[in-house]
């Protein structure tokens, strides 16, 4: 499914994975083959992705010229990035150049760096020097704005996605590790800053306009009151791929959620579970890309949204050691208590925390609307987020059957329980 993202379809694949896994479960669409369509921009990098800096280190015999020694950068996805607005472009040898603080107190080098027309040089920054440019003198600002290249110098690589492209290339690579590529086999050795440093690189990026996907929506309907629907939501997308190798499995984020979503819903199509309030379940697209998916199905509602009793919203369930945090937890607070009074008697989850809103993941759409909702994501485990070690193997699932009984239990009271025959 290439990563559930925008490169070869992936979304779409992963789309009709699930319109099949509904099939099965026998769920009655919301709309036609269980589809809401709806359209974005998103920024892609289908193709090449390739880092690379030329170190000088003396002169060739017999001439001034430097001699160089090659450095390649890793790997990508694992070593460096595309930061999520980058444009596309590509370089043998352009010069770059190394600025933070402490150049606003050499004025000579910033004038030697700032005679070399802007296009034409790379600046390697911090990440932190890159928020502090705007407070720097306006004649540097602009000058380090119009750069070709920005190769941000970053603790943790994290991509994202975005709905522009900036007019230049934009890499963000571990600070700083590179691969000396001249020896063999290759070993890690911190890169250097020299005058005469040059970068070779090649981006492809490409700006989709109007690009078509999709929500997914099915309901199980109730047996007493079949106008009230409680909810229960998932995103299905994440980040794709970036140029030919770098892979975002996406397990933990947000497979594990998905997964969850599945069996609430295959429980309750069962006859002898059938709920007595309808339950709606919900698979987003393009949440990974600003929560495009939820935000256009609260403007699009295939429910009335009033009529919704409460919905909850699965993410991040692939781990649990620590126990789990409810998002809105501090604001619906008699909910919340009745979660973890569930929790306490039944020994669900080993804690559950609360936070106040956050727009972090696809209820937040609803709450503005004014549905109650919860987010709920378990807590420990593996730390991999939006990055290539987010894999199934990585995670431990000690949550997952925990948070399976808690937000059962809790529809369950809320009137997902099947009605009593009378």
């Amino acid at each position: 499914m290439h990563g559930r993202g925008y490169v070869q379809q992936g979304e779409h694949k992963a789309a009709a994975y699930l319109r099949g896994r509904l099939r099965e479960l026998k769920l009655e669409p919301l709309s036609t083959d269980y589809t809401q369509p709806f359209a974005l921009d998103v920024n892609t990098f289908p193709e090449r992705l390739a880092l690379e800096f030329q170190i000088p280190s003396g002169y060739s015999s017999g001439n001034t010229k430097y001699r160089y020694t090659r450095y390649k950068v890793g790997s990508p996805g694992s070593d460096y990035i595309a930061a999520a607005t980058s444009g596309g472009g590509s370089a043998r040898k352009m010069p770059v150049f190394f600025l933070d603080s402490s150049c606003l107190a050499r004025p000579r080098y910033l004038d030697s760096i700032m005679r070399t027309p802007a296009r034409t040089q790379a600046v390697m920054l911090s990440g932190r020097t890159a928020e502090q440019l705007r407070d720097w003198p306006a004649n540097v600002r602009q000058y380090v704005d119009s750069c070709a290249v920005w190769l941000k110098c970053v603790p943790k690589l994290t991509a994202t996605l975005a709905s522009q492209q900036s007019r230049r290339v934009e890499l963000e690579l571990l600070t700083p590790l590179v691969y000396h590529f001249e020896k063999t086999p290759p070993h890690a050795v911190p890169l250097p800053f020299f005058a005469g440093q040059t970068v070779t690189f090649s981006v492809d990026a490409q700006l989709q306009r109007d690009y078509q996907t999709q929500n997914l929506a099915a309901v199980i309907r109730g047996t007493a009151q079949p106008d009230s629907f409680l909810v229960v939501t998932a995103h299905y997308d994440h980040l794709g791929t970036m140029g030919r190798r770098a892979y975002f499995p996406g397990a933990n984020d947000n497979a594990s959620g998905v997964a969850l979503l599945l069996e609430l819903a295959a429980h309750y199509a069962r006859p002898e579970n059938r709920p007595a309030y309808s339950v709606v379940f919900l698979l987003f697209g393009a949440e990974e890309a600003g929560l495009v998916g939820s935000r256009y199905f609260v403007a699009h509602p295939l429910v009335p949204l009033s009529r919704i009793k409460f919905l909850v919203n699965l993410d991040l369930l692939g781990t649990g050691e620590q126990g789990a945090t409810v998002v809105n937890g501090r604001v619906l607070e008699a909910p919340y208590q009745r979660l973890v009074q569930l929790n306490e008697a039944r020994h669900y989850l080993p804690a559950l925390g609360a936070r106040g809103r956050a727009a972090n993941s696809d209820h937040h759409p609803f709450s503005e609307a004014g549905v109650p909702a919860f987010f709920l994501y378990t807590r420990g485990g593996s730390p991999a987020y939006h990055d290539v070690n987010d894999r199934p193997e990585a995670l431990s699932l000690a949550g997952f059957a925990g948070a399976f009984g808690l937000v059962r239990d809790f529809l369950n009271e809320l009137g997902a329980a099947q009605a009593p025959k009378k």
